[in-house]
């Protein structure tokens, strides 16, 4: 129903809000160049420049940026316009801490409620994963599809918990840790094997192994920090100037996803 806590945050749908297409499309593009830091953290967004950039009007643009602000990827400066929210490796860890803590406890209620409907949608969950996983480096699979399978492997899983309220705070750290992942792979890609990391938790879910699987959900969200953490310790600049140059997803190795 409307208002509902399913709809806040929500990431909108073109395909099912067709008479907000134009701003939901600007809402998209802008979201993307953000998260690459094509828009640098602290930047002021000049309405006049976006216009000419993403070919809208100042209305459409406007409520674009208002569901930027909504993510909390753009702070509204009240009569000042719009700027690029700020990034902070304080900010990160708070993030990463937080998330780990809800997606650890949201494995152990999926664990003990999960029926068979949620793991049928956690196996095909899984499967998807695995070969955007396997297809990543050969420019097979769109832009942004593995991130899209990645974050549907971790929504499934946590749809388990019938708690819709870990639900609705998990999708909101998720994406506002996605800047933060992006700087990570785009600049230092760890070497790690982030598809064993989503098969161990895939086999104990499945094995109804609960302590053994929150212990590695939370290590697998914390490892992503500690890879951030490494490279702020390796550069000169402040996290917030080392924005993630634009690139493709397929030049980042399904290993060091």
């Amino acid at each position: 129903m409307p208002g509902s806590i399913d709809q806040l945050f929500h990431i909108p749908d073109i395909e099912f809000d067709p008479g907000r297409t134009l701003a939901v499309e600007a809402y998209h593009q802008l979201r993307a160049d953000i998260i690459e830091g094509v828009l640098k953290p602290g930047e002021k967004l000049k309405t006049e420049h976006l216009k000419d950039r993403y070919n809208v009007g100042a209305a459409t643009l406007r409520e674009a940026l208002a569901l930027l602000t909504a993510d909390a990827l753009v702070i509204s400066q009240h009569q000042r316009g719009f700027r690029v929210a700020p990034m902070s490796l304080a900010d990160f860890r708070d993030i990463t801490e937080t998330r780990a803590t809800m997606e650890a406890q949201a494995m152990r209620l999926a664990i003990r409620h999960g029926d068979d409907e949620w793991e049928a949608n956690l196996s095909a969950a899984f499967h998807r994963l695995s070969r955007a996983e396997e297809r990543l480096t050969t420019g097979d699979v769109p832009e942004g599809y593995w991130e899209e399978c990645n974050r549907k492997f971790h929504e499934t899983l946590n749809a388990g918990s019938h708690s819709r309220w870990i639900r609705h705070f998990l999708a909101i750290l998720y994406r506002q840790s996605e800047r933060y992942r992006h700087l990570a792979f785009a600049n230092a890609p760890a070497d790690r094997d982030v598809h064993q990391e989503h098969l161990e938790i895939f086999q104990a879910a499945m094995n109804r192994e609960e302590d053994l699987a929150a212990a590695l959900i939370e290590r697998h969200v914390r490892a992503t920090l500690d890879v951030v953490v490494a490279f702020n310790e390796q550069n000169d600049k402040p996290l917030a100037e080392r924005a993630a140059k634009p690139q493709s997803r397929r030049q980042v190795t399904a290993k060091s996803r």
